[in-house]
């Protein structure tokens, strides 16, 4: 801090601002190769917002087909690859489309190959590319939904630069500097030096394709040797060193391609797995490690070091494409990693006690026998418990923020008179039997009412959903009325028996439950 103090007092007492030396020249951007599935990813991660999960869904609607005016047709090439390959043909459609719609200037003189770079590339596909380049999103907008053409878009720009020139760049590099005193005088008092460095496009280059500049232009002003220059401020700027950033989605398929850890089909998986497990939860964007996945870690690295390791991963990733390769036998790769393995699975099961962590006392009683809740680890993540395990087995989830997330209502339960508890669960709101598990009573925290009599009772006919999240309809009398139906019944009743109709099969067609009369449009 004090050597920066002083460096800003000299500059702010220099009588003069002098550019000593200019530099310039000139430097070209290359365009990225077209897509496989690691960099379409970290694309649409960062460009997008999408997780990996929703990328490879959606890319996988554009590869299957979508009717854009002439039948249904697959957009792009097949999204599981390792491979930058591009066939001829399809270099041939792009150079051509390049050269009517942007001109000659950007097209190389030659076709442009890539080589895959990523480790353990098995290059089965090409890479990922419209299938037909000339097919611009302006032609297909209309026929994709939002997210669909957010990446058949970054998808196809992709691919049509990889095949055009590079951009050039006018680099420009000032050297300024503040001193006080007549130059050679011994009264001089020390110089201060200050770089400035910019550049600014002079050829677009590859980067007509893309609606914002895949690079950052910083052009300065026009300078000469020996000018003076006239100082406006000094802004110190203090950095701080800063520990490396936690991995966002994006970062973490880079991370794994480099290590070559996993393939383009597991990728997605493998971190929607850790999310599912709830090893991990995204904060914003970054993925954030919790206690139950820093416990398996701790107990695998403890006890399977060797199975656990980046290179025995990378290693096996390794033997399995000699397999598919032919190149080796998979008996012998199997079973040097079995035999192994299960004796060293079978020594921990009878060596290593079972881990769980220490419960958290907190000041929240049981709803049920009055006793302290504490908190729990399941392989889910935390919830509250009974501390009178196992003679009362209530739990309540808890939310994201570490607090309860079932409610006292004065509602009651129409099974056993015990009061309803408004719960969070997958399918979100309901209201749960307090005397769960002895009564498990639930029903919605909002009804969905439909305009049809229950025709048994003559109630009032109610969506409903099961344990597992299924919808189903039912009557507003439950219990005292049992009607129920999976599919969903309609107001008109059957103009031929005058039974309920409900909607049938995938059509939705009214069908009734008693004649079986279908309605035909």
């Amino acid at each position: 801090q004090a050597d920066a103090d002083r460096i800003v007092e000299k500059i702010r007492a220099a009588d003069k601002h002098i550019v000593s030396d200019i530099k310039k020249g000139e430097r070209k951007r290359s365009p990225s190769p077209p897509f496989t599935t690691s960099t379409l990813q970290q694309a649409a991660g960062t460009s997008l917002g999408y997780s990996v999960k929703k990328t490879m869904t959606v890319a996988q609607q554009l590869y299957e087909g979508i009717d854009v005016g002439f039948g249904s047709a697959g957009l792009i090439t097949y999204m599981r690859t390792d491979s930058t390959y591009m066939s001829p043909g399809a270099v041939a459609e792009a150079r051509s489309y390049i050269e009517q719609n942007f001109g000659k200037d950007y097209v190389p003189d030659k076709p442009i190959f890539y080589k895959t770079k990523s480790k353990g590339a098995q290059e089965a596909h090409e890479a990922i590319r419209p299938t037909h380049p000339s097919l611009s999103p302006d032609k297909v907008e209309s026929k994709l939904n939002a997210d669909q053409f957010r990446l058949y878009k970054l998808i196809w720009q992709r691919m049509l630069a990889s095949q055009m020139k590079p951009a050039i760049l006018n680099t420009q590099e000032v050297i300024v500097i503040s001193a006080s005193g007549p130059e050679g005088s011994p009264a001089r008092r020390g110089e201060i030096q200050s770089k400035a460095s910019g550049a600014s496009v002079v050829f677009e280059g590859f980067a007509k394709v893309f609606d914002k500049w895949p690079f950052k232009e910083n052009p300065l002003p026009a300078l000469k040797e020996a000018e003076i220059l006239k100082l406006l401020k000094v802004d110190p700027t203090q950095h701080f060193t800063e520990p490396p950033a936690r991995f966002t989605e994006p970062s973490l398929v880079k991370q794994l391609e480099a290590m070559g850890i996993g393939r383009p089909s597991t990728y997605a998986p493998t971190i929607t797995t850790l999310g599912t497990r709830g090893y991990i939860v995204k904060e914003k964007k970054s993925l954030v490690p919790q206690e139950v996945g820093m416990l398996v870690n701790d107990f695998l690295v403890e006890h399977f070091p060797n199975i656990v390791d980046y290179n025995f991963t990378a290693k096996m990733e390794e033997d399995l494409d000699d397999i598919a390769e032919g190149v080796k036998e998979w008996v012998p790769v199997v079973r040097d990693f079995y035999e192994p393995f299960i004796k060293q699975v079978e020594m921990k099961e009878e060596s290593v006690e079972k881990q769980t962590p220490k419960d958290e006392a907190t000041d929240k009683k049981c709803d049920l026998c009055g006793k302290p809740m504490v908190i729990k680890t399941g392989r889910f993540g935390k919830f509250l418990a009974c501390s009178g395990f196992p003679e009362c087995r209530y739990t309540m989830p808890l939310d994201d923020n570490g607090e309860a997330v079932s409610q006292k209502t004065d509602k009651i339960c129409p099974l056993c008179g015990a009061p309803l508890l408004r719960k969070t669960g997958r399918f979100g709101e309901f209201y749960g039997c307090s005397a769960y598990p002895k009564c498990k009573y639930i029903e919605n925290s909002e009804k969905s009412e439909l305009d049809v009599k229950c025709p048994k009772c003559g109630g009032k006919v109610i969506s409903r959903r099961t344990k597992r999240g299924k919808v189903f309809y039912g009557c507003s009398n439950y219990p005292k009325c049992d009607f129920a139906s999976w599919d969903k019944p309609v107001k008109e009743p059957c103009p031929t028996c005058g039974g309920m109709m409900v909607e049938k099969g995938k059509n939705q067609i009214p069908t009734c439950v008693e004649c079986g009369f279908e309605v035909k449009d």
